[in-house]
């Protein structure tokens, strides 16, 4: 019997993809290790967004193979899409499986005589091809379920005590149309593509009967969600049907591009007390000429009107942003004019990211490349920021009553539990995960909330 671990790193979408991974993995009669040190198969879902993620990859491959030389490693994700070779070439490495062909991953695991160690092969040692990987601007085919039709309830609660996570991701949304210039993702990613509302509203059905009580709907553009469908579905529109045909208690959306933020839409955020208030607008600048060299379709006084309509809407919504320091051509005046945007923004929480010129992106031949060490000091700046706007809207929240579900983090008298405006708290007493509860919101994370009820 195979023993695996999957270690992920990146977005909610490649979480999503784990997941899928896990279950084929799950249902083809492979058990779950406790930690990569004991596993038969360690399957790596990379990120390639920065140079650093890519370099976290290798270095896990490195100590994975250093302290489990037995194990049979798996890389895939966006690094190996990318560059399939680098990885092929690390000891341990027995395939490189890209985002196209991660279908396969379950079986290439339950057929051992493919897996031939690289640092093994040679002319004289004929070995199957170790990487599975087509050019990404083919034709991709639609998103299907993660699930196999015949799954029971019971089924999927193994598959999600196996995945261990109680709010669970379900991905909609694959690929990206946009060409952002300092974006990777299209390159490894494809062209947009949804699950159809159907197999969408199935999905939620069958995670509601395993025991899910929040689900996150994510995407690598959920904006996009549906356009590419006949007919033309919308985002609005689905998640209108999942509040109407599913008994899913919170409905969490992950990152939305500001375009597609509508006043129609925050309304429904507004009514729906099943939608979590919580919004997630990627910013990346507030200089509108860093925007325009970034081949960003707003600017900053768009951005902010998306922002201040939130506010007003949902006055008590968590609104997160990302923001990208050292773009090509930013100068002190740029990243100024970045900071003091931010200053003014009634934002709950910020995700700073240090420019990174990935290979095949046009920004990474652009002049004026900022040096590192002006980056390293914008970006600490900008995280100093982040942390005060955080401490501001959880203050701004303090003793207010709010529902709350438990996760599985706990201390010796507290249990995590997040409430639906993204707030991390500790409640009071020891609690099993995914139970709803009644508390009163405390000054900071470290406190300790008290139950209401």
């Amino acid at each position: 019997m195979t023993t695996f671990f999957i270690q992920n790193f990146g977005c909610r979408a490649t979480q999503a993809d784990a997941d899928a991974i896990r279950h084929s993995l799950h249902a083809q009669g492979s058990i779950a290790a406790e930690s990569d040190t004991s596993a038969d198969l360690v399957v790596l879902n990379t990120c390639t967004v920065t140079a650093a993620a890519d370099a976290e990859a290798r270095e896990s491959i490195r100590r994975i193979h250093r302290q489990n030389p037995a194990a049979r490693i798996i890389a895939t994700g966006c690094y190996a899409q990318r560059a399939p070779e680098e990885l092929a070439a690390l000891p341990g490495v027995s395939w490189v499986v890209g985002n196209s062909h991660q279908h396969a991953i379950a079986s290439l695991a339950n057929n051992h005589a493919n897996f031939v160690p690289l640092s093994a092969v040679s002319a004289n040692t004929p070995a199957p091809s170790p990487i599975l990987r087509e050019e990404m601007s083919a034709l991709v085919p639609p998103i299907a379920s993660p699930h196999h039709l015949d799954d029971s309830p019971d089924d999927l609660h193994d598959d999600l005590l196996v995945a261990s996570r109680t709010r669970p991701t379900l991905k909609v949304q694959d690929g990206c149309n946009h060409r952002c210039a300092y974006c990777v993702i299209p390159l490894v990613r494809g062209r947009s593509r949804s699950m159809q509302p159907a197999t969408v509203i199935g999905e939620i059905h069958r995670l509601v009967a395993a025991g899910a009580q929040e689900i996150v709907l994510s995407g690598i553009d959920l904006g996009n969600y549906g356009r590419d469908l006949t007919p033309r579905v919308s985002l609005h529109a689905l998640v209108r049907r999942i509040i109407d045909e599913t008994n899913l208690m919170s409905l969490r959306l992950s990152s939305i591009e500001p375009i597609d933020i509508t006043q129609d839409f925050i309304s429904l955020v507004a009514r729906e007390l099943r939608i979590a208030p919580h919004f997630h607008l990627p910013l990346q600048s507030g200089s509108d000429r860093i925007l325009r060299a970034m081949h960003r379709w707003y600017r900053a006084a768009h951005y902010a009107r998306r922002v201040e309509l939130i506010r007003e809407t949902v006055p008590h919504a968590a609104i997160g942003a990302d923001v990208i320091v050292g773009f090509p051509g930013e100068t002190a005046e740029d990243h100024a004019a970045t900071t003091n945007f931010i200053a003014g923004l009634p934002l709950s929480y910020l995700h700073v990211f240090s420019f990174s010129p990935r290979p095949g992106i046009e920004a990474a031949n652009l002049p004026g490349q900022v040096p590192r060490h002006v980056i390293h000091e914008r970006a600490r700046e900008l995280r100093t920021l982040a942390q005060q706007k955080s401490q501001q809207f959880h203050i701004s929240q303090q003793g207010r009553k709010t529902r709350v579900l438990t996760l599985d983090r706990r201390g010796a008298d507290w249990t995590g539990a997040i409430s639906g405006n993204y707030l991390n708290m500790r409640v009071a007493g020891s609690w099993p995960r995914n139970r709803w509860l009644e508390v009163v919101i405390p000054a900071n994370e470290t406190s300790v909330a008290s139950v209401t009820g």
